[in-house]
């Protein structure tokens, strides 16, 4: 992996929509040469709160940088012509018809209840002011 981190842009750019437009997600266009080092998976385990243990940082930085290098072969795909997937199948929001029907009384709800008032279910108390 080149260490030359003038050829890496920042991971968060600014995107002119109205003069490039090549397709709805244009933040997706743009791609980083992520350079992953020990000061970044120190920060990235900061921000998710997580205790990396010393002797584990090297394994974590290499398993890390793998990542990058797997996700970085999916920029070479010619994937010029194929729309973006919103859903993996061409069904989506596929439903039941909303049938109205029966439901059980109250006296039948609570048959089976652990303890009731004969209205309602008791519950122990779960929330503390």
């Amino acid at each position: 992996m080149d260490q030359n981190k003038s050829n890496c842009l920042p991971l968060i750019g600014s995107f002119d929509l109205l003069t490039k437009v090549t397709w709805p997600y244009a933040a997706l266009d743009y791609i980083c040469n992520m350079q992953v080092d020990e000061k970044l998976v120190s920060h990235l385990a900061h921000l998710s709160r997580l205790n990396v243990a010393p002797e584990k940082m090297d394994k974590l930085v290499a398993d890390m940088q793998d990542l990058v290098v797997f996700v970085e072969q999916l920029n070479n795909l010619d994937t010029s012509g194929i729309e973006p997937l919103m859903h993996m199948g061409d069904n989506f929001n596929i439903l039941r018809m909303d049938e109205v029907e029966g439901s059980i009384s109250r006296e039948a709800a609570l048959i089976n209840a652990p303890d009731s008032d004969g209205s309602f279910f008791k519950v122990p108390k779960v929330i503390r002011k």
